[in-house]
């Protein structure tokens, strides 16, 4: 009875190595991310408007620095609206395709008090300098593109289960695209948009963290929404 525990124990764990982790570190089948890229395009073709609510962690040298939630409404042609929740509760921001301005409402309650700033103003940039005509689907889509073509993908990582799928994607930085980072970035299989997003620096330090959630797609949004 012993030699036959014994027989089993080793033949286990000589079929171990065959199975199929859930989660792999090697590198993916080149065609897996374009695939999944592909799928993420077709979506966002479909897509009139849609609404979401975020929430974004910065870090200073790995260690979590500030915090930030908003709702974030998108209609096609680019128009945009973001609401804060957190720090500034009040706040609103609004911003059309191709204006080198945004339009800025620093208390709802009193939406007669506005102001037009640059773009490029750092007063409304986020925290790790990204601008407000970079924060849609269709720019992080290409983003995404640009980089899985033009930038030597390192160790590869692909998780996939029947609701999301999770890759890494090296790349130079969102903002300027200048310097080398690495982002795992979580996909809802659901609607093909992202959920989660973290971003590091070559030493492997968290830079930013971005959790999505309560899409709402297609529901009309009317043009007043975007206009202050």
């Amino acid at each position: 009875m012993a030699q036959l525990v014994s027989i089993s124990f080793m033949l286990a764990l000589t079929l171990l190595p065959i199975a199929k982790p859930v989660y792999s570190s090697e590198r993916p089948d080149e065609n897996r991310i374009p695939a999944v890229l592909q799928k993420m395009e077709s979506a966002l073709r479909t897509m009139e408007d849609y609404t979401c609510e975020v929430e974004q962690i910065f870090y200073q040298d790995g260690v979590e620095d500030q915090r930030y939630r908003f709702k974030f409404h998108f209609k096609k042609d680019k128009k945009i609206r973001v609401d804060f929740s957190h720090p500034h509760p009040s706040l609103t921001i609004f911003y059309e395709k191709g204006e080198k301005e945004a339009t800025v409402i620093p208390f709802r309650f009193l939406p007669g008090i506005k102001f037009r700033f640059s773009i490029d103003n750092p007063m409304i940039k986020t925290l790790a300098g990204q601008r407000i005509d970079q924060t849609d689907m269709g720019y992080f889509i290409q983003f995404i593109f640009r980089n899985i073509k033009g930038v030597k993908q390192g160790e590869g990582e692909f998780y996939e289960n029947g609701e999301r799928i999770r890759f890494v994607l090296w790349a130079n930085d969102y903002i300027e695209e200048k310097y080398p980072e690495k982002y795992r970035i979580t996909i809802s299989k659901k609607n093909w948009f992202p959920i989660h997003i973290e971003r590091y620096n070559l030493e492997g330090k968290r830079i930013e963290a971005t959790d999505i959630k309560d899409y709402k797609m297609n529901t009309h949004l009317e043009n007043k929404l975007f206009h202050p």
